[in-house]
């Protein structure tokens, strides 16, 4: 490695300490933030996957494509998302709360 490069590190790494740390999530027990917060994740991650989905998908006709299908295309995708995880998802809300909770227990036990 050159000197430069090292010395870019160097700055970096004095950058980041500099930075302000992120405050820790606070811990609670309550089960419906836990419920809201897994059902969340799982409509983002329903969504990112059918955005992978749609990405192969070409449009045609006089009105097909540009900026404003693509703007229109992921609020669509966002609510199939939500639509999809409200009837039942793919089953990750449940875990996903499970965890959160138990998280929250050790953080309290601490």
């Amino acid at each position: 490695m050159d000197s430069a490069s090292s010395s870019m590190i160097g700055q970096s790494a004095a950058l980041m300490a500099q930075q302000p740390q992120a405050a820790a999530p606070k811990a609670t027990g309550d089960a419906a933030k836990a419920d809201w917060a897994a059902k969340e994740y799982e409509s983002i991650f329903i969504s990112q996957f059918l955005g992978s989905m749609f990405s192969g998908i070409k449009t045609d006709g006089i009105t097909g494509g540009g900026q404003g299908e693509e703007m229109f295309r992921s609020l669509m995708i966002n609510e199939f998302g939500k639509g999809i995880e409200k009837q039942g998802g793919f089953g990750l809300a449940a875990q996903m709360k499970t965890q959160l909770l138990k998280h929250q227990e050790v953080l309290e036990s601490k």
